[in-house]
């Protein structure tokens, strides 16, 4: 499980970025970091699994746990190291932006975690948009799931000049997104810390179930017209 260690771990190999330094280091990199996130990811897999039988549940780097060194080539930060890790599952390729994922988020002020998107594509917004127009029935058990929970926040940048003035206001806040995603947020380390966190996290993604289920449904619905687009292209 995770410890103080963890924390302090992440805290000291970034302050140093140093490359030397966490080769010195690396057996606490394995013990305190890896480890207790791999065992997190076997944890939730078959919980996770009820939600997506299609989530990739390997529990490796690249595969469901990201990377502590950073991919600098498109970044001002060339900082070596992370200070925050993260775990996600997803359909297919851990760093594809095309469908949705549930994550869970580690760094030394706090956790977080939910369900959204790297980055959700304007076409795939605007597919959403119109099932929610549409009162689409997979959407109705999403935005009954979201409004009768206290767990996650909606989140994403907004429009700067509203698009949807004559819509009710629990609709605007889906509808007037650049992007989307469904955040819970914690300070208690004395979960983190424990075997509770397991369980918390089980309980509350299936919270989650139905707002992933309506993101998954979004996409899929996205891909199809990405391919009936194509073929009329021929």
């Amino acid at each position: 499980m995770f410890s103080k260690q963890t924390l302090d771990f992440l805290f000291e190999n970034h302050m140093h970025d140093s490359r030397a330094w966490f080769e010195e280091h690396k057996a606490d990199y394995n013990r305190f970091v890896l480890e207790p996130l791999r065992e997190l990811v076997a944890a939730l897999t078959p919980s996770m699994l009820e939600i997506d039988p299609g989530f990739t549940t390997e529990p490796q780097v690249d595969k469901t746990i990201c990377r502590i060194r950073r991919d600098t080539r498109y970044s001002h930060d060339k900082s070596l190291y992370r200070d925050v890790m993260w775990i996600i599952f997803k359909e297919g390729k851990m760093h594809g932006t095309e469908v949705p994922g549930i994550y869970f988020e580690i760094n030394c002020n706090n956790f977080n975690y939910g369900t959204g998107f790297y980055h959700a594509s304007a076409s795939y917004m605007n597919t959403m948009r119109s099932l929610i127009l549409e009162d689409d029935k997979v959407f109705r058990k999403a935005r009954r799931a979201y409004e009768g929970q206290k767990v996650f926040r909606m989140e994403g940048d907004c429009f700067k000049r509203p698009r949807y003035p004559e819509q009710l206001p629990k609709l605007r806040d889906w509808l007037e997104r650049r992007g989307i995603s469904f955040t819970a947020e914690s300070r208690d380390f004395s979960i983190l810390f424990s075997d509770r966190l397991v369980e918390k996290l089980i309980a509350d993604f299936q919270v989650l179930r139905p707002i992933y289920q309506f993101l998954l449904h979004t996409a899929r619905l996205e891909r199809q017209n990405q391919t009936a687009n194509q073929l009329l292209q021929y």
